[in-house]
This record gives C-alpha cells, sequence and structure tokens, in this order.
C-alpha cells in the first residue's frame, strides 16, 4: 500500500476509504484507520480544500490541527461545481469499503452521494455520517460544531461550580468521541460484511455520543423519583466521598475512593479508625457527610511535605488517585513517553511537532506507524491512475479544465 509512508501492511490493509470528512469529528474516524493501515483517500473541494488546513497554529503556511488529523491519507481535490467531478467520485466509490462524511445535512444527496444513491453503484459499500444530531429525528435539519452538542447533551449543565454559569469542557470532546463510536462502528460493519456480503448505513450523532456518558445522572433522577436533580457538582460528586479534587501541598489531587478502598485510604491517613466510624461506614453516608470527609482529606495532605509524598502514600495503600496534570507537564511525564502517547512527529512543511499518539496497542502490531499529513491534493494523479485507470493524458487534461487541483501547503 502507497500513501505517503513506508509502514507495513496493518489490521486494515486493503480496505479502501473514500474520506468526505472535514475539521475534526469525521477526520477521527479515518485517522484511527489510516494507522491501522487503511488506505484512506481524503476527498477535498477545490480551492480551499478541508478548511482545517487554515486553523492555527499554522508555521510555514502549514496547520498543525490538520496535519494531527490527518496523517498517512492520500488527498484528492476536486472542483465540485464541476458535473466531471462528481462522476469521478462516484466512479471511485464503486471500488471503496468505505465512505465517511460528516457534512451538514442533505450536501450529499444534492450531490447524488448519499447512502441510497451509493448503494445502487457498490451494494458491498458501508457508509458512516457523523453530524450534530444525526440524519432522523426532528433536529436532523440542524447543524452543529462541538459546543453546540456538549450544550445539549447536557454536558455543560454538568461542568462547573454550583450557583455558577456552566462551563464547557476545554477539548473536542463531543467531536472525537463521535469520532470513536462512528470508527467502531465501521469495524463491526466491515465483520457483519465478510459474513453477509452486504454493507450498511450507520448514523452517528455527536449529542448521542456524549448522552451515553451519562452514568449516573438519568438512572439516578429515575430510581428516585424525580427527587435527586443532577446538577453541577464543581470539585466535588453530589453522591459519592472521595470523589474529587482535593487541595494538596502543592498543587491538586483527584482522589476516587469507594467502598473496597476506604479502609486503605483510612490507613493512608493514619486514621484508620475511620473505616468503623459511622459517618463513613458505606459509600451513602460518606456522601451525607462529604464536608467532613473533605475538611479530614485536606488537613492530612497539607501535613504532608509534597504532592508526590501525598500520592506516594496512597498507592502504598491502592487508593487510586492521580495529580492534576497540565498539559506541559505531561509532556515531560515518563507515563506519557513509555505509553507513546506524547509523541512527535515529522512533517515535511511543518517540521518536527507533537501530538497524541495512538490510543490503541495491538500485540500483533507493536510498532507504530509512520504517516505524513499530505499536501493539498497531493495524490490526486496517483488515486486516478490506480482507481480508475486514468492515463497521464486524461489526468492532464482534468487539470487543465480546473476539475483537479493541487498545492503545495
Amino acid at each position: 500500500m502507497k500513501n505517503g509512508s513506508s509502514r507495513p501492511a496493518g489490521m486494515l490493509a486493503g480496505v479502501k476509504v473514500l474520506d468526505f470528512t472535514q475539521y475534526l469529528a469525521g477526520p477521527t474516524v479515518t485517522r484511527l484507520m489510516a494507522e491501522m493501515g487503511a488506505e484512506i483517500i481524503k476527498i477535498e473541494q477545490a480551492p480551499m480544500g478541508d478548511p482545517s488546513r487554515l486553523l492555527p497554529a499554522i508555521r510555514n503556511g502549514r496547520s498543525a490541527y490538520f496535519v494531527q488529523q490527518n496523517r498517512g491519507k492520500k488527498s484528492l481535490c476536486l472542483d465540485f461545481s464541476k458535473p466531471q467531478s462528481i462522476e469521478l467520485l462516484k466512479s471511485i466509490a464503486r471500488k471503496a469499503d468505505v465512505v465517511v462524511e460528516n457534512f451538514g445535512p442533505g450536501v450529499m444527496g444534492k450531490r447524488g452521494l448519499d447512502y441510497e444513491s451509493l448503494r445502487k453503484l457498490n451494494p458491498r459499500l458501508i457508509v458512516a455520517s457523523i453530524s450534530a444530531f444525526g440524519r432522523s429525528g426532528p433536529l436532523k435539519h440542524r447543524v452543529g460544531y462541538d459546543l453546540i452538542a456538549q450544550a445539549f447533551a447536557g454536558i455543560i449543565h454538568m461542568t462547573g461550580e454550583p450557583g455558577r454559569p456552566p462551563v464547557f469542557v476545554g477539548l473536542g470532546i463531543a467531536d472525537v468521541t463521535a469520532g470513536v463510536h462512528a470508527f467502531s462502528a465501521i469495524g463491526y460493519a466491515l465483520f457483519l460484511r465478510e459474513r453477509t456480503g452486504r454493507g450498511q448505513y450507520i448514523d452517528i450523532s455527536m449529542v448521542d455520543s456524549l448522552y451515553h456518558m451519562h452514568e449516573v445522572n438519568l438512572q439516578v433522577h429515575s430510581v428516585t423519583g424525580g427527587e435527586w436533580i443532577p446538577e453541577r457538582m464543581g470539585s466535588h460528586h453530589a453522591l459519592v466521598c472521595p470523589c474529587g479534587i482535593f487541595k494538596g501541598p502543592e498543587g491538586y489531587i483527584v482522589v476516587l475512593a469507594l467502598q473496597r478502598q476506604f479502609a486503605g485510604l483510612a490507613k493512608a491517613m493514619g486514621r484508620p479508625e475511620l473505616a468503623a466510624d459511622p459517618r463513613f461506614a458505606t459509600d451513602a453516608d460518606r456522601g451525607r457527610n462529604q464536608k467532613e470527609l473533605i475538611g479530614i482529606m485536606e488537613s492530612w495532605m497539607a501535613s504532608m511535605p509534597s504532592d508526590e509524598a501525598v500520592l506516594a502514600e496512597l498507592e502504598k495503600h491502592r487508593v487510586p488517585a492521580a495529580p492534576v496534570m497540565s498539559i506541559v507537564d505531561s509532556l515531560k511525564h515518563p507515563y506519557f513517553k513509555a505509553r507513546r502517547m506524547a509523541r512527535e512527529v515529522g512533517d515535511p512543511l511543518l517540521g518536527q511537532v507533537t501530538i497524541p499518539g495512538f490510543p490503541l496497542k495491538f500485540s500483533e502490531f507493536p510498532d507504530l506507524a509512520e504517516l505524513t499529513a499530505p499536501t493539498l491534493g497531493q495524490h490526486g494523479p496517483e488515486v486516478l491512475r490506480e482507481m480508475l485507470a486514468m492515463s497521464d493524458a486524461e489526468i492532464a487534461s482534468l487539470r487543465a479544465s480546473g476539475v483537479l487541483h493541487q498545492e503545495n501547503r
């Protein structure tokens, strides 16, 4: 497989993906598939291409944001206003295994590139759509970004201090979560296709993906007959204690100790008698008396010489805890280096850049892929030769007519 890298064949080698995605949610899907060896043909609209090519930070005319999300993909840039471009895409779709798109509602359908149209050309095709509100339901017509999904799914409502304005999660949680959901769904659709020979349509909503993360809020409200109303909790969980952020000697430390860990926490603090204290005997008791328990824990932490000493004592007694790690600090921490998650990669235009590493660890594929993000339209001629057996003269004609576009950025 040729994708601008020297990587060996991966788990998804031979899987051809037509990638109509931009920004973050969709590119997350195909980024993960590229790491696993799939051939990703990234379809970009001339003249801009993926709008994330313009997002900061930019160095040497190259967006680091774009590079992180699009390494290992082939770029085919076409002028969608020209009918010939659409016909080329339909021809490529006949030979693809998967199509992924995250355009606004109706965009693919207007061009005859929606699932119902493509399945007539290729019944084995798997098409995955990612959108804010899904492709069915009363809000299917709405467009939206990450923050819109965070707001509608109740994530923003649950984030922040009680009695204060809500705050959003400071990263692309809706985009990436929806992308990972789509990634897993495609894998199972490919698995089923091996059994049945049939493709299918996958509809992933960013709102659904976030709403699925409410582990307590719906069911506790339900079983209490609406008595418990989920609200912002701030630094500590409203029902469970200890479950929150504690002031340490130097910074902040998160501790989550449930019934099985509480005796260890009491021993770590030099207060083993607390395990039998009726105020703290059960999870429910500790939840009701959390202010007292928080005070006891923070007084103990204040008596320790450092955050590291607190964490070492908690670890000694097998109490789940972690420092509140800053992004800058994570770059120096041995965990992220050992797990290859703070990963430095090279780019011919951008130079060296640190990105999050590949989170999936497979025993049969221990080596990370050396992938490069494409310049705009870089692989157009290659894709047309390999997928459609077009001649150099035909490709030159497409360039001359403005159908095929290419830029070194």
